[in-house]
């Protein structure tokens, strides 16, 4: 009788080993977190610039004349500049920490390989947008070909606001990644639109329609479908 009891039992414990716990890695890498301190040096050091410029900055969405005021100010212009160029390094943190740009050849990269990546393919991006704008830049007219040029800083400066106050009201929520990473999504769709409609309105100073849409070909829709294409095609 003991016999058929001990064999009529049976194994409840897994066979194969527990899985390793997550390594530290699933977090922000350690060049990340450097990021992340050298941005919020920066902003302290601009905070006083940037409270000045938010009242012209907001001028910017509600009138396409706010945009030539800010540029006639050499000072509010290049502060202006000298920000957006700041809030690359969360724009970036973003992007690696949301996945928001994760084409198949970049998947399976370590943490820093894949920063690194996105580091490199927004410096492309850059790089490319200005080679557009340097090529197609007009021989007459140039002031307000350059005021819509530089119109992007200005809404950069606005997408990356409203997103990450965006993200941190969901962190502190605990709303999903996935809920977070569709709302930058939204958010990005909604400020380019409104962008794209200030661009045109500043175009169509010196150009006719058709022109207009011309440049914003060259200028915009271009480089925002490469972007999106080698994220959904590679």
């Amino acid at each position: 009788m003991w016999q058929e009891l001990f064999q009529s039992g049976s194994l409840l414990l897994p066979e194969s080993p527990s899985p390793a716990p997550l390594s530290a890695e699933s977090g922000f890498p350690l060049s990340a977190n450097i990021l992340t301190l050298v941005f919020v040096l920066l902003l302290i050091m601009q905070l006083k610039r940037f409270f000045e410029l938010v009242p012209s900055l907001l001028d910017s969405v509600f009138r396409a004349r706010g945009s030539f005021q800010l540029e006639n100010s050499y000072r509010l212009s290049h502060d202006r500049t000298v920000l957006s160029l700041t809030f690359i390094i969360p724009a970036v943190l973003l992007v690696f920490r949301y996945r928001l740009y994760n084409p198949a050849f970049l998947q399976g990269l370590d943490s820093n390989l894949y920063l690194a990546a996105v580091v490199g393919l927004a410096l492309g991006y850059i790089l490319l947008r200005l080679v557009l704008f340097l090529w197609l830049r007009p021989r007459k007219y140039r002031d307000q070909y350059n005021l819509a040029g530089r119109l992007f800083f200005t809404f950069f400066i606005l997408l990356m606001l409203l997103v990450l106050t965006t993200v941190g009201i969901c962190v502190l929520v605990g709303v999903n990644d996935f809920i977070i990473r569709d709302l930058i999504y939204i958010e990005s769709a909604f400020v380019y639109g409104i962008f794209l409609v200030r661009r045109a309105q500043i175009l169509s100073l010196f150009c006719n329609p058709f022109r207009t849409f011309l440049y914003l070909c060259g200028l915009e829709f271009f480089p925002t479908a490469l972007l999106i294409v080698s994220a959904v095609v590679l």
